[in-house]
């Protein structure tokens, strides 16, 4: 587990990469959250600790998961991404050949699923008019 001052520079640079990813300046993304500019900034900076209602108003106007938030913060612990694969091999109704073949499928679904996210997120802000030059 990471020390609390890393998670936070952790936390923030994810925010971040997140923001910039869907093309919204700090200002943009801090009126879509219903937060202080500075605010956001010192949090993006790991330098604040936000509440989780704080990182759900940020999962909310980035359009992610709030989950995942949490689980960056510390304040979820990381669902177990195994149990579908440990599922999967486990079932003695399909051959080897069929459990391969399912668990490359869903690893490809589930690697495609951030940049597909990432790509919906930046295409919603470009229709809506709210996509701006990141800072």
């Amino acid at each position: 587990m990471a020390d609390p001052v890393e998670r936070l520079r952790d936390l923030g640079a994810f925010i971040r990469d997140q923001r910039r990813t869907a093309r919204l300046s700090l200002r943009n993304l801090s009126e879509l959250a219903g937060i202080s500019n500075p605010y956001l900034s010192q949090i993006e900076r790991g330098l604040r600790k936000p509440s989780a209602e704080i990182l759900q108003q940020i999962a909310r106007a980035l359009r992610i998961s709030a989950e995942t938030l949490y689980v960056r913060a510390g304040i979820l612990e990381q669902a177990d991404d195994r149990a579908v694969e440990r599922a999967v091999l486990g079932d003695q109704t399909i051959s080897e050949r069929q459990k391969q073949a399912l668990l490359e499928i869903y690893r490809s679904f589930r690697a495609q699923r951030t940049t597909d996210a990432a790509h919906t997120n930046h295409e919603d802000r470009a229709a809506a008019g709210t996509e701006s030059t990141p800072e």
